[in-house]
C-alpha cells in the first residue's frame, strides 16, 4: 500500500476474473479498519491503510487462468499476484504488476481498456485522508479518561499540536529544523516521529520522539514523503513529487545528511522508516 501513487492502475481480481480497473487518486494514508467491515477482515490489524481509487467496470472481465500459457512467463518470482497455474494467490491483498505482465493484461482486455490508460496519465492527486477526524476521536478518549491525572491529559491533548511539555522536551534536543535551517521557535512545529495517532502516551510526551520542523516539513514527514536514516541522512519517499519538495526547501537531487540523532531518537525514526515512510522498502 505506500507504494500506491496517484496514476497507478489497479487490477481488480475476483472469482478468477479481472472484472474492473481501478486508477488510484491518492497517495495511502494509515487509517483505522472500516467499521462497515464487520467481521471480515479479523485477522488485520486495527490500523492499515487506505487510498482512494476510482474503478471502471470491464465489459470484457477476462479470466486470466484462460490465458496463462501467455502470463506465466511474466509473473514475478516474489509476491506475484498469480499462481503458475493462473490460479490466485488468497494471501495476497494488493502486490505491484510488473510493467509486461500489466501490457499484457491490458492488451487482452482490449479496447476499453484505452480510456483508463489514457485517463490515469492525467490524475491530478487529491488529498485523500481521515487523519484529523481519527485523531480527533483518539484525543475525545483521552480527555474523558479519568484514569489519567487531568494535568497529564492536558499535556496529551497540547501535544498532539505539538505544544506544551512535548514541545518544551524536544526543544531541549533540537534547536532548528535540520532541514530548512529555520531556528525561529515561531515558525517551528514540534512534529513527532512515531505519529501521535499510533502512540503510547508515555511515548506522546517524549522529547527523543520529536523534531522541531517548519510547517511544510513537517506535513511531508508526518506523511511520510520524507524519512532520515540513523546516520542523518535524508530519505525521500520515490512516490513523493519532487518539484513540490524542491519548493519547500528540500535539495532532492543531491545526498542530504542533517546530522547526528540521540539513540532514543534512532528508535522512533525507526518506526517512522518502517510504518509511515512511503514506500519505504521495496523488495
Amino acid at each position: 500500500m505506500r507504494e500506491v501513487a496517484p496514476g497507478d492502475l489497479i487490477f481488480s481480481f475476483v472469482d478468477t476474473r479481472i472484472p474492473a480497473i481501478g486508477i488510484a487518486q491518492s497517495y495511502c494514508w494509515e487509517s483505522p479498519k472500516p467499521s462497515e467491515f464487520g467481521t471480515a477482515g479479523q485477522n488485520w490489524e486495527d490500523v492499515g491503510w487506505r487510498a482512494k481509487v476510482t474503478f471502471v467496470r470491464l465489459q470484457n472481465q477476462i479470466r486470466p487462468k484462460e490465458h496463462i500459457e501467455l502470463l506465466r512467463p511474466l509473473l514475478p518470482e516474489r509476491y506475484s499476484p498469480l499462481q503458475p497455474s493462473g490460479n490466485g494467490l488468497q494471501s495476497v491483498y494488493l502486490t505491484e504488476v510488473p510493467q509486461l505482465l500489466a501490457e499484457a493484461l491490458l492488451d487482452l482486455i482490449g479496447q476499453e481498456a484505452n480510456p483508463i490508460r489514457l485517463a490515469a496519465k492525467h490524475v491530478q492527486p487529491v488529498p485523500g485522508d481521515d487523519i484529523e477526524v481519527w485523531e480527533t476521536q483518539l484525543e475525545s478518549r483521552v480527555i474523558v479518561d479519568t484514569s489519567i491525572p487531568e494535568t497529564e491529559r492536558l499535556a496529551l491533548v497540547r501535544a498532539r499540536a505539538g505544544q506544551g511539555i512535548f514541545r518544551d522536551r524536544v526543544a531541549q534536543l533540537e534547536k532548528g529544523c535540520r532541514i530548512t535551517g529555520v531556528d525561529n521557535p515561531t515558525h517551528l512545529v514540534a512534529s513527532h516521529c512515531k505519529p501521535w495517532r499510533d502512540a503510547r502516551n508515555e511515548e506522546r510526551l517524549d522529547g527523543e520522539n520529536g523534531l522541531l520542523l517548519t510547517p511544510s516539513i513537517d506535513h511531508l514527514f508526518d506523511r511520510g514523503f520524507i524519512g532520515f536514516e540513523n546516520n542523518g541522512r535524508l530519505i525521500i519517499s520515490p512516490v513523493a513529487h519532487k518539484t513540490s519538495l524542491r519548493r519547500m526547501g528540500i535539495r532532492v537531487d543531491e545526498p542530504v545528511n542533517v546530522g547526528s540523532f540521540s539513540s532514543g531518537q534512532k528508535s522512533y525514526l525507526e518506526y517512522h522508516r518502517d510504518a509511515i515512510l512511503l514506500q519505504a522498502v521495496r523488495k
